[in-house]
């Protein structure tokens, strides 16, 4: 006879997981709503800061809420301006690009069979093909341009938020057992959603703006369309840069040759290792406090639930996610788990006592009396 015990673990096992697939499942099927209250609330919480600050220097609450939607309606609009121009333009331009790159092909093709080496070049035409190549990016943008015929209601929910968060801290503490607890614990998540998307959206513009920059000096079309590209996607973590990099490298070698296409991957490579593997973990301190495998996973995780803009939000949702668990003790070992190991390492030493490294170092480890 099976043990009791045994049995209600796996029961309860089995119901946790069955919940699981239920929410992920309904989480995919209204993406097009949680979507929109997503972005707008981590458009809230990284506008906060600025909001309180603006409230220290003496500004009444509805006064600097004024100050921070005109800063985000201007952003908005000055972001969507940039994509749509940047865009007509590259659009107009597709099919010359993609003669210039047939061109190239057919001359590839033609010297190695001057040379006696069997070449087809029909599967390369058809894997650089200018317009399936910018698939990929027409996609990213489509995307957003989805997100923004929600617009409106992202707005108004962004401007509530920020209204609501002055009394949420007296509605937890009327509602909850413990409210000094909550507050904290709310507090960690908020606090490392604002660290993170904070810094990742200063390094973010640097990258943009530098590789913006840089191809419009080297004489490639369309640098803002490639700086955006490479802004937005600085924020889908490992495999970002790399996208973006991509169709730029392609085009620059299709406008102005091989030696362009070469300047355009090293201006690529070495941003994005002075900014995002120098610049960008100095600033973020200890880090994410996730593994990388687990970021890649949430990155491919979050792109299949929410879309593209899943993508964009793996880490904070994944960060999120991993707060709350380690707020229960029953959970706790999965936030462990998704951890990057940081804190058990550092935890051990201070388990062990002070006493531990003396113990290692004292007299008789040494061997004396």
């Amino acid at each position: 006879m099976a043990n009791p015990v045994i049995k209600a673990n796996a029961s309860r096992i089995l119901i946790t997981v069955a919940a699981f697939v239920v929410v992920v499942a309904g989480m995919r099927a209204g993406a097009d709503i949680i979507v929109p209250f997503l972005l707008a609330l981590f458009i809230a919480i990284i506008c906060a800061p600025a909001l309180d600050s603006l409230e220290r220097l003496g500004l009444p609450r509805a006064a600097a809420m004024i100050v921070v939607v005109a800063a985000i309606v201007a952003f908005g609009i000055g972001i969507t301006g940039l994509v749509g121009s940047s865009l007509n333009r590259f659009t107009a331009s597709l099919p010359e690009y993609t003669q210039r790159l047939n061109d190239y092909t057919h001359a590839v093709e033609d010297w190695l069979n001057n040379r006696g080496v069997p070449f087809d070049a029909r599967e390369l035409r058809n894997l650089m093909d200018a317009s399936r190549v910018m698939r990929l990016a027409a996609d990213i943008f489509n995307s957003f341009g989805g997100v923004l015929t929600n617009a409106f209601l992202i707005f108004l929910t962004v401007v509530f938020i920020l209204f609501e968060m002055g009394s949420f801290a007296i509605k937890l503490r009327a509602v909850v057992d413990d409210p000094d607890d909550a507050l904290a614990r709310f507090g960690n998540v908020t606090g490392s959603i604002k660290r993170y998307l904070a810094i990742k959206t200063m390094t973010s513009l640097l990258t943009g703006a530098v590789i913006g920059i840089s191809l419009a000096f080297l004489g490639v079309e369309n640098a803002v369309l490639w700086g955006l590209l490479a802004f937005m996607l600085n924020y889908v973590p490992n495999i970002g840069s790399i996208i973006a990099a991509v169709p730029a490298v392609l085009f620059a070698l299709v406008q102005i040759g091989v030696g362009g296409a070469l300047a355009t991957a090293a201006v690529f490579a070495i941003v994005n290792v002075i900014i995002g593997s120098v610049l960008e973990p100095r600033l973020m301190g200890r880090g994410l406090g996730l593994s990388t495998l687990v970021v890649f996973v949430s990155l491919v995780f979050w792109g299949w639930v929410l879309g593209p803009v899943g993508m964009f939000l793996s880490v904070p949702l994944t960060m999120t996610v991993k707060i709350a668990l380690d707020a229960r003790e029953g959970t706790r070992w999965i936030a462990v788990m998704l951890g990057s190991g940081h804190e058990v390492a550092q935890a051990e030493p201070a388990a062990a006592g002070p006493g531990a490294n003396a113990i290692e170092s004292g007299p008789n480890a040494s061997g004396e009396d």
